[in-house]
C-alpha cells in the first residue's frame, strides 16, 4: 500500500494589526539568528503606529504554513532620483527553521517582485549580512547582483541625536 504525501498548505497574506504580535516575535528570532537581539527593541506600540497607524512606514507579508505563522517579509518603498521611480526595499526575510525547505522564501520574494513590477518599481533591493554565505547564495539563485562599489552608511541613536543639534554654520 503507498501512503499518500499531501504538500503543506502554503498562504501569503497581507499583515494586519493583529499580527502585530507574531511580526514582532518574528523580529526577535531574525535578530537571534543574526546575532543582533540587542538591536531589536520595538515595541508593539512602535509597530503598530508605523505598520497600520496614520501615515504607514512598511508593509508585511506573512507566509503561514497550514495556519501557522511560518515566515515574513517587511518592506518599504523608496525613491531613485536617477531612474525616476520609487523602488521597493526588502527591511526584512525570515522564515522559521523547521519550515525552510518549503520554498517560502522563494514564493515570498517572488511576491515582492511581482508587487514592486504592478507598482512601477524601478527596482527591488536590500542588504545582506556579509557572513549569511546561505542567504547569499539564495539571492544569487533569484537573480540578485551584489553591489560592491557601494556600502551602507548609518547614524542611529546618540549620534543621530548628536548630528541633529549640530548647528549648520
Amino acid at each position: 500500500m503507498t501512503e499518500s504525501i499531501t504538500s503543506p498548505n502554503v498562504e501569503l497574506r497581507p499583515a494586519t494589526r493583529a499580527d502585530v504580535p507574531q511580526i514582532l516575535a518574528f523580529v526577535r528570532e531574525l535578530a537571534e539568528y543574526e546575532q543582533l537581539v540587542h538591536e531589536a527593541v520595538a515595541t508593539e506600540a512602535d509597530m503598530t503606529e508605523q505598520l497600520f497607524g496614520a501615515r504607514p512606514a512598511a508593509e508585511v507579508v506573512i507566509a503561514e504554513v497550514d495556519g501557522q505563522p511560518a515566515g515574513f517579509a517587511l518592506f518599504f518603498h523608496n525613491f531613485s532620483t536617477f531612474l525616476g521611480q520609487r523602488g521597493l526595499y526588502l527591511e526584512d526575510l525570515f522564515v522559521r527553521p523547521q519550515y525552510r525547505g518549503l520554498g517560502l522564501g522563494k514564493r515570498l520574494m517572488i511576491h515582492l517582485a511581482k508587487l514592486a513590477t504592478e507598482r512601477h518599481c524601478g527596482r527591488f533591493e536590500w542588504s545582506v549580512l556579509d557572513w549569511n554565505t546561505p542567504a547569499i547564495d539564495f539571492y544569487r539563485e533569484l537573480g540578485a547582483s551584489p553591489l560592491d562599489e557601494w556600502t551602507v552608511q548609518r547614524v542611529t541613536g546618540d549620534a543621530l541625536k548628536a548630528l541633529a543639534a549640530r548647528d549648520p554654520r
